[in-house]
């Protein structure tokens, strides 16, 4: 899926995993039609809200031009339903 970046483990992203909602960076072109039935079909859950947010692409100092701007989505899922960690704990 070229929509949904990477996912963001900030303080309050973690906080939000209390309520069962999920942030995550998304491509600032992708709708949120798209992002809800791409994680439905790939995680086999209920999306039951999404917010959004665009983020500010930040400046170069040398050079021109700036960094890509991106959308910061934040999913919740039904109760019920969540989706599992993608990072695995090494031994």
């Amino acid at each position: 899926m070229d929509g949904i970046k990477y996912a963001v483990f900030t303080e309050k992203s973690i906080r939000l995993l209390g309520n069962n909602q999920y942030t995550s960076n998304v491509e600032s072109g992708s709708t949120r039609t798209e992002i809800k039935h791409w994680v439905e079909l790939f995680f086999g859950v209920k999306v039951i809200a999404m917010n959004s947010h665009r983020l500010p692409g930040k400046g170069k100092r040398m050079g021109p031009g700036h960094t890509m701007h991106y959308r910061r989505m934040i999913i919740t899922l039904q109760p019920g339903y969540s989706i599992p960690p993608l990072i695995e704990k090494r031994t």
